[in-house]
């Protein structure tokens, strides 16, 4: 059993290390959570509302929600965005949780 997931074990790493996938973001083999900006629309980065949405990831097989622009702008009562920041959380591919964050008036 404990040489049958060293094996898995492994497999998974030279995987995954040699797979040469390109993100925007930084991304940790077993842990990763970030927040980058997306987008800025407005110099004057001051806000009254705030609004979120999120994207749920099972095993990268199955996923689900609206992480979207407009369904955080939605959410916040947002008519007018100044900028948005995107939140990824993940824990060894297992579990992901995909943030969208929308500030504006």
């Amino acid at each position: 059993m404990k040489k049958s997931f060293a094996a898995l074990l492994l497999v998974f790493i030279i995987t995954f290390s040699f797979s040469g996938c390109a993100s925007y973001h930084p991304l940790g083999f077993v842990y990763t959570e970030v927040t980058s900006p997306v987008s800025v629309t407005d110099s004057d980065i001051s806000h009254t509302k705030v609004g979120t949405a999120v994207a749920t990831s099972v095993l990268g097989i199955v996923a689900t929600g609206d992480a979207s622009v407009r369904a955080a702008a939605n959410n916040g009562g947002i008519k007018k965005i100044k900028h948005v920041e995107y939140h990824v959380k993940n824990i060894l591919g297992i579990i992901g949780e995909y943030t969208t964050t929308v500030y504006g008036d």
